[in-house]
């Protein structure tokens, strides 16, 4: 197979390695060139000091490095406040990685999620790789401590795609580690023991030792 130019989209810088961060690393090594996009600037939501915004994008960058990611790209949307930008606003951030990356393959956020950041970023991401945008296949990921949050009738993340990670496993908890602004302690969704833990139990899902779960959002083939 020839390689592949791969777009990872993520709300908030943390994202693209909790969801993907073993399907990425494993891009890098098969020699795709991976690229990642924070849609948001990640931090004036939640913490008082925008000194931060600059912390994170440079973990950002050293997480990336540790994946094997050839680019990370910066969007300057508002942290936690997706649902009060205008939609187009969003596609607009998308649209213009897309257009500069050209990716075969894109990763986004789970359309079932408790956090409406990821929401807008799933249905934004699907704007972008419509029809004519050249992207082949589009898959959604899990964000531990947000997707598996949802409950009552809404409906719950339901993977289709499976990737092994087994090998990747220390690279992502690595890469992960490299957000200390996000890291937590265990039980925690966002702790290196409780991402061990999610890759094993997705892996016992598909017959791996680890894995990540996607769901399959668009796949165009020009033969069957």
């Amino acid at each position: 197979m020839s390689p592949q130019t791969v777009l990872a989209v993520g709300a908030h810088p943390d994202d693209e390695v909790l969801g993907a961060g073993g399907a990425l690393a494993r891009h890098a090594d098969a020699g795709d060139e991976v690229h990642v996009l924070v849609v948001t600037e990640g931090a004036t939501a939640q913490y008082d000091d925008d000194s931060l915004v600059e912390t994170k994008r440079e973990e950002a960058r050293t997480c990336a490095d540790r994946l094997g990611v050839s680019e990370v790209h910066f969007g300057d949307l508002p942290d936690m406040r997706l649902d009060d930008v205008p939609h187009v606003e969003v596609n607009a951030v998308i649209e213009s990685a897309v257009d500069e990356v050209e990716p075969d393959v894109v990763y986004t956020h789970a359309r079932n999620e408790v956090n409406r950041d990821h929401v807008a970023v799933h249905e934004s991401t699907l704007v972008a790789t419509r029809p004519g945008s050249g992207v082949d296949r589009v898959l959604a990921y899990e964000t531990p401590s947000s997707t598996e949050w949802t409950g009552g009738s809404t409906p719950r993340f339901r993977p289709s795609v499976y990737v092994d990670i087994a090998p990747m496993l220390d690279r992502k908890v690595e890469a992960f580690a490299a957000y200390e602004t996000e890291t937590r302690t265990y039980p925690h969704p966002r702790s290196a023991e409780a991402l061990r833990a999610r890759a094993r139990s997705r892996g016992t899902e598909a017959g791996f030792e680890a894995a990540e779960a996607f769901e399959s959002v668009v796949e165009r083939r020009e033969q069957p």
